[in-house]
């Protein structure tokens, strides 16, 4: 990465965002270097519980092996498969064989929303996530993401929609808590007008984020424009100063 978008990004977010969380960044490789391996996990396990770590400051590769939900696999791109009878795992289940989350009405509506949804293949075997101090000049995030308070993601939200014309420059698509932050994100970067992606709504990932935290996944085309328009933008002004102020009496 850039490093003077790296010393730009600090310097514009401890003056306007002070407390928030450094925003994590990550992009897939064939060769991880010198980044140590997520630990291998039990099936099921949420990623965003080994996220924990690179909010920390911990850089993580993962892989295939490493990710524990098949949920997780999926929407990183290491999997197309789907659990047996899946439609009715995220609808009503199946009465004495499986509980559904009941997160959709019925199995036809999962069917029917599967064919809408966008699904890839992750282009290498690992996905490094780094937190945005870590991020090395040799290092090229796809995608940035904040875990952050409703008071940051309002100025985050407003700086994304500061130069576009489109009333949903910011998007909250239905899906699960990793497809937020990894792969409608990655599918926006690649159009020409990319949106930011509001997530971490699925119930089944927030036990493993903080109660009052949202992400906020922005395409890396989309956080430099958002970098280069903070200095005329609200944030400057004293629309601004009364969120500003409370953030930095956080403890």
């Amino acid at each position: 990465m850039n490093s003077q978008i790296k010393q730009k990004f600090l310097a514009m977010w401890a003056r306007y965002f002070p407390n928030a969380e450094l925003p994590l960044g990550f992009y897939y490789t064939h060769d991880p270097g010198k980044v140590p391996a997520a630990n291998q996990v039990k099936p099921g396990h949420c990623i965003f519980s080994q996220l924990e770590a690179v909010r920390r400051g911990q850089a993580l590769f993962f892989s295939e092996s490493t990710v524990g939900c098949g949920g997780g696999k999926r929407y990183l791109g290491f999997s197309q498969e789907l659990r047996p009878n899946f439609e009715y795992f995220l609808s009503c289940g199946i009465p004495g064989k499986m509980e559904g989350e009941r997160y959709k009405k019925t199995p036809e509506m999962v069917q029917q929303l599967l064919e809408k949804m966008p699904s890839f293949a992750a282009p290498a075997p690992y996905i490094v996530f780094k937190r945005w101090d870590q991020l090395a000049e040799t290092d090229q995030p796809t995608v940035v993401i904040f875990f952050e308070s409703p008071d940051v993601i309002s100025g985050l939200f407003t700086l994304a929609n500061f130069d576009e014309l489109d009333l949903n420059a910011v998007i909250a698509p239905f899906g699960s808590g990793c497809a937020s932050i990894v792969q409608y994100p990655l599918t926006e970067a690649q159009s020409a007008t990319p949106r930011c992606v509001l997530g971490t709504f699925d119930v089944s990932a927030r036990p493993h984020v903080p109660g009052g935290v949202l992400t906020f996944a922005v395409p890396w085309q989309k956080m430099v424009r958002m970098l280069e328009n903070v200095e005329e933008s609200f944030l400057t002004i004293q629309s601004w100063e009364f969120i500003r102020q409370r953030l930095a009496k956080i403890a």
